[in-house]
């Protein structure tokens, strides 16, 4: 049976680090490289996890893998999440998660001991990466795991219908009202695998597991209705065609709309790769064997494209 990983393991713990993003700010865990040396350079990543995630789930953990094989790697906690700034907590939006990863890479870039700087997105953040590495040019590689390559159609499919869209829609605006007149953050469940009204109706292991995902203390199952307009309209599909930086796609037949993965790797214009793995869309979570092979492949692909 494959171990389950935590952002918290051996030798390397993270620096806290913070800075400015946007109308806030962005904290995120910086993990050095085993054996750091400040005089020598080392290809530097962000990272950034699933929907409503937290640095200290996955995020975390591919980040401290990455710093064991060689790279520097900075999970974020990305505005309205965790120990970010942002007054609409929890609140879901692809546009200001970019700019979050973009502010990232200028932290990352002003360091004398990095070399270049790449984005590593899992699960939802595999699509945001497409969104930062379509304007950015300090993006010199990119890497997405079991990502979610969403676009308004599929959203369409998911939610059973464009009533049920527009009923979303409708309730994101009237939460939003609710939150210019008043201040208060209507919230849904995020995750469940029974409650129709959760955002996600889905097995959700992960998340309804206290041995994993869901016993981070710093997580909130928790999603603002009021960014329902946002999540509908997240759409990396249509930015796949503007990324050049040289990207790695890891995906397997279990993870998340593997059409999708396809998809967006056929659009991507620059040097690209495609890796098929196995395992569950979950186990590249924090399951060791699917996470080691995807780390592996990941930081091997940074080492040359940002060395």
């Amino acid at each position: 049976m494959s171990q389950t990983l935590s952002a918290q393991r051996g030798k390397i713990k993270p620096l806290t680090v913070s800075f400015p993003s946007g109308d806030s700010y962005v904290v995120a865990h910086l993990y050095l490289p085993e054996g750091h040396d400040p005089a020598k350079r080392y290809p530097a990543v962000a990272v950034g996890g699933s929907f409503t995630s937290v640095k200290e789930q996955m995020g975390g953990i591919y980040a401290g893998e990455m710093a064991r094989r060689g790279v520097m790697a900075m999970a974020v906690d990305y505005r309205n999440y965790g120990q970010s700034g942002g007054a609409k907590r929890q609140y879901e939006d692809p546009a200001s998660k970019a700019e979050d990863l973009s502010a990232a890479l200028r932290y990352l870039a002003s360091r004398s001991d990095v070399s270049g700087t790449g984005l590593l997105g899992v699960c939802t953040s595999g699509g945001t990466v497409l969104y930062t590495a379509a304007e950015d040019a300090n993006v010199g590689a990119v890497a997405t795991v079991a990502g979610f390559f969403s676009e308004p159609e599929m959203v369409t499919v998911i939610k059973k219908g464009p009533e049920v869209v527009e009923r979303l829609r409708a309730d994101g605006r009237l939460a939003r009202q609710i939150y210019d007149e008043t201040g208060e953050i209507k919230t849904i469940r995020a995750y469940h695998n029974t409650d129709q009204t959760a955002a996600s109706v889905s097995p959700s292991q992960y998340y309804l597991d206290q041995t994993r995902g869901g016993g981070v203390p710093s997580w909130r199952n928790e999603f603002a209705v009021m960014a329902w307009e946002p999540w509908i309209d997240f759409d990396p599909v249509s930015r796949a065609p503007r990324v050049t930086a040289p990207t790695l796609v890891i995906h397997s037949d279990g993870s998340a709309f593997p059409d999708q993965a396809r998809k967006v790797y056929g659009l991507l214009a620059g040097p690209k790769e495609l890796h098929w793995a196995e395992g569950a869309h979950f186990d590249f979570y924090d399951q060791g064997d699917a996470v080691r092979d995807a780390a592996d492949r990941v930081a091997a692909h940074f080492r040359v494209t940002l060395g």
